[in-house]
Parts: structure tokens; C-alpha cells; sequence
């Protein structure tokens, strides 16, 4: 078998056979295929597309190019939640507690944010000591004993997935749909998931900007889940406006921390208790979405969710008295209210425009490796469809930088649009 005659067939729209895509990604990973090759191969999918048993068989292969998590000695069933990403979705901190809390145990790694979405391990970073880092050991051994693990991806997890991303990155071959499904499924399969529950985000401040282009990622990856026997199951969002109020580090961790407290935007809190209802009953704890949502508020009403937390925060080293004061969170040296210039209903919260100024303020990265702020970011008061009076708090700046909060007011001001008509709110999920 020869790397050119794989990329010769799927440059000829030709059906790859499991072997070829097994030959080619182990290949790649151990160095017998070079860069150049493997680029012409993501060129060659990206133009000519793959069959759902061709990304399930890419999926399966990346997943198995390092070490596979089996966590049925672990755990009865070990489920696990992903979104696509956004502005202000600090989703998983609020749902895994709540979902724990239940008795189901989850295990989750997440990722950092790069480019304009905030990333789950800056936010959990935002209180001191929070380990981020465990080996597989300890993952397995607090997923045991404690129910619940929030950490960073393992570096022998799917090590095919990030050679490819780091080259789809520099050859224009990153929207490609089963380059995205494989590479996003590949680390659930890796990481251990039976049963896994995708939030997939859409609008303006979301990768998939249309309800098409969601629904054919969503309904991809599903398939690859099914083929590769796991339960799958794809939530549509919206993603056109932030989720919740808090752009920012520290400042979605306290709102994260609010919701399992009962408090906090109304958005947000339902957002988190859809999507733990379809966590709870892909996990088999409940036996429909109703019963789920049911348990979910329950977790929340007897503090067993917040306690929940208080016993993650602790078991991964980081310090629980901000699970209790959070004033003790970083703070921003210049807080600003901006008002609203005009009065009307609200037509638009441009998210990616959001999500961008909060970057530039330093709470997110323009390239890997760069420090982050956690003070810094915004609180977000109004939605679409609110009606809004002239003089009233629009939006609050948390900056550490004078020049830079004057460029941001201007930025979140310009991502606000109004209407003298009244305008109805976004949906919170599609399908």
C-alpha cells in the first residue's frame, strides 16, 4: 500500500476501505507519511467530501493512533458533554456538577480557548491551584471515587488528531466537515465515552454560522458515534448573542457558580438545564428529558450540584474558598457602565464581536501560548427582543488598561443593534 494511491482515490472521489484510512493515519503519525502528503490528503477530503463509514473509519483510526481510555472498570457507563464552542458558554462548568449530583459520574477533558471562544480551562484556571494537567491515573482514580473530573486533553490521546490540525491549520483545509466531525469525535472515543451529548453552537459567534451547516455537522458526527457504537446524541444552539451575561474568565466562573446557587440570567440557566436533562437520560439515570430536568433542579434546590463542585474544585487542588466567597476572584482595576444610547427594542448582540473585544481586553488568546487575564471582560444586560430606555445600563467593561476599555466600549457598543419595532427573542435551541 502507498500514501499517493490513497490520495490519487480520494482525489478521484473514490470510497477509501477501512484499511487504507488505518495504513495512511498510522503512517502519519509515526513519520513514514510526510506533512506534504497528508496535506494533499486534507486537501483532497476537504474538496471531495467522505462518506459517513469513511469519517467513522478516519474517527476510529485517529482515535486509536495513541492510548484509548476503557473506563468500564471504572465506571457503569461514562458519559460525556462537548460543545463546538462560543462566547459565554461556561456551559460544562454549571451541567457536569449538576449531572454528578445526580449519580452520574462523568469525566471530561476540555480544551483552552483560541481565537474568539473562552476556553473551559482558562475559566477553572481563574481559581488558583486548579489542576488542569492530571495523568490518566488520576483521572481514573477521582472519576472512581469522587464521580466527577474536569481536566486537560492527555498528550497520548489522539496524537494523529493534533499532528493534522496543526497542518489543516496552515493549508486552508480546516472547514472541512469530516475533518471537523473526525477530529472532535476522535478525542471523545479516545477519552472513553459510551454515551456522548453534543451542544453544537450556530450563529455569529459559532463555527457553523448557519442552521444548515450545523445540522450537517451535528447530524455527522452522530453518525460516527452510531457507526463507532456509541450513543450520540447533537443539540443545535444558538450562538448569535453571548450565552448568560458574563464574557470573561472570572466572570463566567461566578456566574457558573451562581447557577448551581439557583441564580443568574435566565438563559443560562436553561440552557443548562436542557442539556443536562439529555446528558442525564443518554447516561440512563433518567427515564425521559422531563425526569432529567426534574433530577437537574433538584441538584440545584438541595445544594447538592454546588457541593458537588466544592468537591471537584478541591480533589483537583485548586482552592475551594471561591467556590464559597467569590469575592476573592481577580479583579478588574477600571469597571465601566455603558448606557444605551438610544431607547428601542434590542435587534442584535453581535456574539463574534464580543467575543473578539473580550480577546483584545486579554481575556483570550490571538496565538497559543499567550497569558490571560482572568479579571478581564464584560457583563452583557440585555438580549435580543429586550426593550431598552435611553440612559439605561447597556453593558459593563472589566478592564485592566485604559486605552484598551476605550476600544472596547467602542466594539461591544458597535455589536448592539436597535429597532423602534418590537422584536422577537432568539431561540435558545434549533432542533
Amino acid at each position: 500500500m502507498r500514501a499517493v494511491d490513497i490520495i490519487i482515490k480520494k482525489r478521484d472521489r473514490k470510497e477509501l476501505t477501512s484499511q487504507e484510512i488505518d495504513f495512511f493515519v498510522h503512517g502519519f503519525t509515526n513519520g513514514d507519511i510526510p506533512d506534504y502528503q497528508a496535506s494533499a490528503f486534507a486537501m483532497a477530503v476537504l474538496l471531495n467530501g467522505m462518506t459517513p463509514f469513511e469519517t467513522a473509519d478516519l474517527t476510529l483510526a485517529m482515535a486509536r493512533s495513541g492510548q484509548v481510555l476503557d473506563l468500564s472498570k471504572v465506571v457503569d457507563i461514562a458519559v460525556d458533554k462537548h460543545s463546538s464552542g462560543g462566547v459565554g458558554d461556561k456551559t460544562s462548568i454549571s451541567v457536569m456538577p449538576m449531572v454528578a449530583a445526580c449519580g452520574l459520574p462523568v469525566g471530561k477533558m476540555s480544551g483552552r480557548g483560541l481565537g474568539f471562544s473562552g476556553g473551559t480551562l482558562d475559566k477553572l484556571e481563574s481559581i488558583p491551584g486548579y489542576r488542569v494537567d492530571l495523568t490518566t491515573d488520576e483521572f481514573k482514580k477521582q472519576l472512581k471515587e469522587k464521580g466527577i473530573v474536569l481536566t486537560g486533553q492527555s498528550l497520548d490521546l489522539a496524537p494523529a488528531d493534533g499532528k493534522m490540525y496543526a497542518l489543516r491549520d496552515v493549508t486552508g483545509t480546516v472547514p472541512s466537515m469530516p475533518l471537523i466531525a473526525s477530529s472532535i469525535m476522535c478525542k471523545k472515543i479516545a477519552g472513553g465515552a459510551q454515551a456522548i451529548v453534543l451542544d453544537v453552537k450556530v450563529g455569529l459567534g459559532a463555527f457553523m454560522e448557519t442552521l444548515d451547516q450545523g445540522r450537517e455537522l451535528a447530524e455527522l458526527m452522530v453518525d460516527i458515534g452510531r457507526l463507532a457504537g456509541r450513543k450520540t446524541v447533537a443539540l443545535l444552539s444558538d450562538m448569535n448573542q453571548p450565552l448568560g451575561s458574563a464574557v470573561g474568565n472570572a466572570l463566567e466562573m461566578i456566574e457558573a457558580i451562581e447557577l448551581l446557587r439557583g441564580r443568574g440570567p435566565k438563559d443560562y440557566y436553561e440552557h443548562c438545564l436542557h442539556v443536562a436533562a439529555h446528558v442525564l437520560a443518554l447516561g440512563q439515570r433518567a427515564k425521559d428529558l422531563e425526569e432529567g430536568r426534574t433530577m437537574a433542579e433538584k441538584s440545584i434546590t438541595d445544594g447538592s450540584a454546588l457541593e458537588t463542585f466544592r468537591t471537584l474544585v478541591k480533589a483537583q487542588g485548586g482552592d475551594a474558598a471561591y467556590v464559597d466567597d467569590m469575592s476573592k476572584f481577580a479583579r478588574a482595576k477600571y469597571v465601566e457602565v455603558v448606557n444605551s444610547p438610544r431607547s428601542g427594542f434590542i435587534s442584535q448582540v453581535h456574539a463574534r464581536i464580543v467575543g473578539e473585544a473580550s480577546v483584545a481586553l486579554g481575556a483570550g488568546r490571538a496565538k497559543k501560548g499567550d497569558p490571560i487575564d482572568h479579571a478581564v471582560g464584560f457583563l452583557i444586560h440585555k438580549k435580543v427582543g429586550d426593550k431598552v430606555e435611553a440612559g439605561e445600563p447597556l453593558f459593563e467593561i472589566h478592564a485592566n488598561d485604559q486605552a484598551k476599555l476605550t476600544e472596547a466600549r467602542q466594539a461591544v457598543l458597535s455589536a448592539h443593534a436597535f429597532s423602534d419595532e418590537f422584536v422577537s427573542s432568539l431561540p435558545l435551541f434549533y432542533e
